[in-house]
């Protein structure tokens, strides 16, 4: 079946899809492979994962690619990221661009080399026009830093305490003007929210899958949203169907 007739078959597409892109390295091990192959075969599974996204009708996708914690791995592993997020850049960028994806950098560029930074941006600014699919890398990025981040900012601008709403800290998050995720989907069998999207995934729906990201292709992606189709979002209340009573 062809991703068009799946999509077809959905009862639900969530707007905002968010990935936890883990197993990487379980995945090369698996194989007797060095860990920056798993980094490889993940990077290559995008591609499939963003095509799908477009068919599906997903708007918005945002994956994990680099947190805050992940500069405390092997140096050899940190500069092998970076030379795949340049390699990403330099091979894809173009025909990201002509598929109308709009890429946008969620995080802080500071710690990665001058000539990536402007790789980066150049990135964000040629495809700011787009809207296919909205695209957020989330590189260096952690959930409580965004926050903290927000919060400095707002002290900066002279926001007083009565005017803070959960609609104004959002005005100051890394993903402001941009739907919160509907659907966040972790791979490799982990539980854990590991420091991505606190604020944003605070209504999320969330999957669990025990595939290794690599191999999470597009037949698994459609397992996540037909199970996303089935759930009740409830945001804290009560689902229609269910008596006040209970």
């Amino acid at each position: 079946m062809s991703g068009k007739e799946q999509a077809g078959t959905l009862t639900k597409i969530p707007t905002h899809v968010a990935i936890i892109m883990d197993g990487n390295g379980r995945w090369a091990a698996k194989r007797g492979l060095p860990r920056l192959a798993g980094h490889r075969a993940g990077t290559e599974n995008l591609r499939r994962i963003i095509r799908a996204s477009v068919e599906f009708g997903v708007k918005y996708l945002t994956i994990y690619a680099f947190s805050t914690e992940n500069w405390g791995r092997p140096q050899e592993e940190i500069e092998g990221l970076l030379n795949i997020l340049e390699d990403v850049i330099d091979r894809e960028l173009n025909e990201l661009h002509q598929q109308g994806v709009q890429l946008r950098h969620i995080g802080h560029l500071d710690r990665l080399p001058l000539s990536l930074q402007e790789k980066v941006k150049d990135a964000v600014a040629l495809t700011r026009n787009n809207d296919r699919l909205v695209l957020n890398v989330a590189f260096n990025y952690g959930g409580r830093d965004e926050i903290v981040c927000a919060i400095k900012e707002m002290i900066r601008a002279g926001v007083s305490a009565d005017e803070v709403t959960p609609e104004l800290v959002s005005r100051y998050l890394f993903t402001a003007g941009l739907p919160d995720p509907d659907l966040i989907i972790r791979t490799s069998g982990e539980l854990r929210v590991s420091n991505f999207l606190i604020w944003q995934g605070a209504y999320a729906e969330w999957y669990f899958t025990p595939i290794f990201w690599p191999d999470f292709d597009r037949d698994e992606y459609y397992k996540a949203l037909v199970e996303y189709g089935r759930r009740d979002r409830r945001y804290g209340r009560i689902s229609t169907g269910d008596s006040a009573c209970e």
